[in-house]
């Protein structure tokens, strides 16, 4: 079982980064603690910026080094740094271009027994609804290492969303399939797809073990990659495979599934099932429970593939 969350192996990236550059400069918003980088700020505190509870402030302070010349990564809860943030966020850094990789800690549900007010169920529709802001959520512990390292590399504008608690392995570290920008598959089949991003991708890849067992042969593909969306999987999928599910823990609006059905509708359609939070307030509880209780899960998933499949029949 993994106890590694994301948010700690994006620290451990900015480590190695910050040890032989100078330049990268890490941002918080009085969460230090909830992003893991304690150590970061510690081992660099030269390369480090406390900001206090100012996510405005934050993007924006950010947005200014970067137009110096620094390598940013602004980390802050994402309820906050995508809507109390918003208009920083696609002034200073999207339409100024420049060099800052919004790190939203915490995203989805992960504040759970919190509320609506923590919940971070609506960035990807507002975040990628913003020209030049890419938008990435990672599945696992592997991906998310790959992606900072690659995102590292380059000077433009990003969105990553990562999730509080640790998440089980979805690839193997020594073979893991990275390219950037392109979706991955983590299972081939030609009965149905699936496409999931995030924490949603583990219970998809859970989903088409059991279904196989069955009989039933289902393509998972992770669209870590919102923007830019990997728009030639979805129609390769359409075509293939005939039949598919989206999963994602945002709302139903804006995000992947309405993504995912504007490519099929345009290119090839076929019939799309949306499984999301709802578009209402969501349940109180820890993450788990919630996604239990929207069938955000690999039970969820069988259910309405085979609901699918003899619809079909």
């Amino acid at each position: 079982m993994n106890n590694i969350p994301n948010r700690q192996v994006i620290c451990e990236v900015l480590l190695e980064k910050a040890a032989i550059d100078k330049d990268v400069i890490v941002l918080c918003s009085d969460s230090r603690g909830s992003a893991s980088l304690e150590k970061f700020a510690n081992t660099y505190p030269s390369q480090f910026v406390e900001v206090g509870i100012a996510e405005q402030s934050l993007v924006s302070i950010s947005a200014g080094l970067a137009r110096c010349g620094k390598k940013v990564f602004a980390a802050s809860p994402a309820c906050f740094l995508s809507t109390r943030s918003m208009e920083q966020c696609k002034v200073d850094v999207a339409y100024s271009n420049t060099n800052v990789k919004l790190i939203g800690i915490s995203g989805g549900i992960s504040y759970g027994a919190l509320g609506m007010t923590h919940h971070s169920a609506q960035d990807i529709a507002t975040l990628a609804a913003i020209p030049n802001m890419r938008v990435y959520l990672p599945s696992d512990r592997h991906q998310t290492r790959k992606l900072i390292e690659q995102i590292g590399q380059d000077e433009k504008p990003a969105y990553i969303r990562v999730g509080r608690n640790p998440v089980e392995d979805v690839y193997d570290e020594s073979s893991i399939p990275f390219e950037l920008d392109k979706a991955s598959i983590v299972t081939d089949g030609d009965d149905l797809t699936i496409i999931a991003c995030g924490e949603m991708v583990k219970p998809s890849q859970d989903a088409a073990l059991e279904l196989k067992k069955q009989g039933i042969n289902v393509r998972v593909i992770d669209m870590y990659c919102l923007k830019p969306l990997d728009k030639e999987v979805i129609i390769k999928a359409a075509k293939e495979t005939k039949r598919i599910i989206t999963i994602e823990e945002h709302s139903p609006i804006g995000g992947l599934g309405t993504m995912v059905s504007q490519v099929v509708a345009e290119h090839y359609p076929v019939k799309v099932k949306n499984l999301a939070l709802p578009d209402e307030a969501v349940v109180a509880g820890k993450s788990q429970e919630v996604f239990d209780y929207y069938r955000l899960n690999a039970k969820g998933l069988i259910e309405t593939a085979m609901e699918l499949i003899n619809d079909g029949k």
